[in-house]
């Protein structure tokens, strides 16, 4: 039959990620099917290729089509921070919440190598590794007492509930220098980008991180990638700049703050998806929409907002609506937060100034004396390393510390973060954020909140009662 449908896929075992790039770019100029197309290629055609048309005339999304999957072992949890960056590539962690780290899974930053503070380094990083698993077993048989064996719980899906529950605890405790493996799919294109701030970041692990993974994916892509060079204006703009009249590093009375929305949004969400339905402008939506009776724009937001099936996501109308908060939250929140790439986030570094979260589980099991001695070291040292190695100081800071950031993120990306955040099996420090989130957007799209997809049985307040000691032990 002529032009009869084909869905297949090309052999990754049997093409290059270069040699798929280039027959799938060449389906613009060639009436071939992509079979014929891949068949006619072999390494260096699809080499010159790219060479031309990628790199010399800049058509860079041929390069989405040669995808890598990279597999880091043993690098910090603060490296993953950049390397978990790229908006469009995928990751897998290992994770703080289902596994547990021993005394010597640290890095040590090679910034540090000749420094007199190294032995008290190290010293610090086996201590909270050490406090770490310390602490486990005691914050286990208290929760154990707190929470009994459920009648219909088979005992051992009660133990393996009482220890998550108690590693969700004790991750506190965790430094950044702890190791970590990732799993990353990108596509060459994003991997480029990735490496040049890799390559530019001013931690010498992550230059060294990059300069690896350039190495290793090059002998799959060696034409896309070889050309990722540091960047001079990434080195120096995250170069903090020295000016006079600044305030000092102080907590807020509000730890999230919800600092710019357009206060007509519920309008202009209401008017764009209007405006899909409707054969009319922008402008005249916009206008029927503010004028229109209440029980119209009631009408409005059920039909695109009421959706029965919680695996539905909502249209990107959405989209139309932006809000950007102020949040001060622990470490391993904002480590969470990191994972939500299709929010614009813009973290400050990590450092022990804004004080630290205090777990109610580890007072509960008479912890608390030892954890607060493991932060009150790591601050020190943090504070003997701050003046001449203000980006590798972070590695000694814990989990427990407060970390401040900017998020930038639109309505529907919003529905996403909190019905996954604010569900009963994410962490509680996380769910805390979520909430409050919630609560804020509720404040100013009053019309809206009922279909906020937040779990409603718990709320900020009682996050904190219930997990919390201390949200900023200072």
């Amino acid at each position: 039959m002529v032009n009869e449908r084909r869905i297949y896929l090309l052999d990754p075992q049997k093409y290059s990620p270069e040699t798929i790039a280039v027959a799938f770019a060449k389906t613009s100029r060639s009436p071939e099917s992509f079979q014929q197309i891949a068949s006619e290629l072999n390494e260096a055609k699809s080499a010159e290729f790219n060479e031309k048309w990628v790199v010399g005339y800049g058509h860079s999304s041929v390069a989405e089509h040669a995808v890598l999957h990279i597999a880091v072992e043993n690098i910090s949890r603060l490296a993953c921070e950049c390397l978990e960056s790229n908006r469009l590539a995928s990751y897998t962690e290992k994770s703080t919440r289902y596994q547990t780290w021993d005394a010597q899974a640290f890095y040590i930053p090679e910034e540090i190598n000749s420094s007199p503070v190294l032995p008290d380094y190290v010293e610090t990083c086996k201590k909270l590794l050490s406090t770490y698993q310390s602490i486990i077993p005691p914050v286990v048989q208290q929760l154990a007492q707190d929470n009994p064996q459920l009648p219909y719980e088979k005992s051992s899906t009660w133990e393996r509930r009482i220890r998550s529950l108690a590693i969700d605890n004790c991750r506190f405790v965790l430094p950044s220098a702890a190791l970590a493996n990732v799993g990353m799919t990108a596509n060459a294109r994003t991997l480029e980008h990735a490496l040049v701030k890799m390559l530019s970041h001013p931690l010498a692990e992550v230059r060294r991180i990059g300069s690896e993974i350039k190495a290793c994916s090059i002998q799959s892509i060696p034409t896309l990638l070889k050309y990722a060079e540091p960047d001079e204006y990434l080195g120096a703009v995250c170069v903090p700049s020295q000016f006079t009249d600044l305030p000092a590093p102080s907590l807020d009375t509000e730890w999230c703050r919800l600092i710019q929305f357009d206060p007509d949004t519920e309008n202009r969400i209401l008017a764009a998806y209007l405006y899909r339905t409707q054969s009319i402008s922008y402008t005249h939506a916009l206008a029927w929409v503010q004028r229109a009776p209440a029980a119209e724009k009631v009408l409005l937001a059920k039909n695109l907002l009421d959706m029965p099936n919680l695996h539905s996501a909502p249209l990107r109308e959405l989209e139309h609506a932006n809000f950007t908060f102020d949040v001060i939250v622990d470490q391993g929140a904002f480590y969470e937060v990191k994972r939500h790439r299709m929010m614009t986030l813009t973290p400050q570094n990590l450092t022990t100034h804004l004080g630290y979260a205090l777990p109610k589980a580890i007072v509960s099991a008479g912890q608390s004396e030892l954890f607060c001695a493991a932060m009150a070291q790591a601050r020190l040292i943090y504070g003997r390393l701050e003046a001449d190695f203000p980006y590798a100081a972070a590695y000694v800071v814990p989990n427990a510390f407060n970390r401040r950031f900017l998020i930038t993120t639109n309505l529907r990306s919003m529905f996403h973060f909190i019905q996954l955040r604010s569900a009963a099996n994410a962490h509680f420090s996380v769910r805390r954020l979520a909430q409050q989130f919630a609560c804020e957007i509720r404040k100013v799209l009053p019309s809206f909140s009922s279909y906020i997809p937040l779990n409603l049985s718990e709320w900020t307040e009682l996050v904190e009662a219930n997990y919390f000691s201390e949200t900023m032990k200072m």
